[in-house]
């Protein structure tokens, strides 16, 4: 079975750095497209980063430049490095991984998902 379990959230000041890890059980091959998404409360999950099998890096707009994506495949574990954090910034942050398509619209099913970490920017 597999289960991904975020850590890293907590409370920031703008302009500074944090970074999410999400640590996956279950499966240890590298054959998996994994994500980070966020929620605000009120509004819709949003995709913010995801890291095909092959190490290729999508990033939604609002976050390019500031955000990276990356994973440690002998730890299992997926990270989000966040820089010049911004009030807008934040949100509750999840971790996914799929199979097959690597791409936001397609983790809505057939997809594992991680309870969430949140994440303050205070100005």
């Amino acid at each position: 079975q597999v289960q991904l379990v975020e850590s890293g959230g907590g409370s920031v000041q703008a302009g500074g750095s944090a970074r999410l890890s999400c640590a996956a059980s279950g499966y240890t091959d590298n054959r998996h497209c994994v994500a980070w998404f966020r929620q605000a409360p009120g509004k819709e999950r949003e995709g913010v980063a995801i890291i095909s099998s092959g190490d290729s890096a999508t990033y939604t707009d609002s976050v390019k430049g500031r955000f990276t994506i990356s994973k440690d495949i002998p730890r299992n574990t997926l990270y989000l490095q966040m820089n010049e954090l911004k009030p807008e910034d934040s949100d509750m942050y999840y971790c996914a991984a799929r199979r097959g398509a690597c791409s936001f619209n397609f983790f809505w099913k057939d997809s594992y998902w991680g309870h969430g970490t949140h994440v303050t920017v205070s100005s």
